[in-house]
């Protein structure tokens, strides 16, 4: 006999201040990513300027991937 399939564990959420603590940031570097269009991507749970920002654990991960290196010369300068 076997076992039913384990349903799949819910995505988790982080506000800011979660995923900067995620990522060992400040809030407001991951703010400033937001402008600048250059930090994870990110969740706007509702509409209008007032609405929470939510981070996906799985999106932190894959942008903190982007960064990996094996040398000093992959590095850009």
């Amino acid at each position: 006999m076997t076992s039913p399939a384990k349903p799949a564990e819910p995505q988790a959420y982080m506000t800011t201040p979660e995923a900067a603590a995620y990522l060992r940031l400040s809030p407001r570097t991951l703010e400033r990513f937001r402008v600048e269009g250059s930090g994870p991507a990110f969740l706007k749970a509702g509409t209008g300027k007032r609405c929470r920002v939510l981070y996906r654990q799985a999106d932190l991960q894959a942008w903190l991937d982007g960064f990996a290196y094996r040398s000093t010369s992959e590095y850009p300068t």
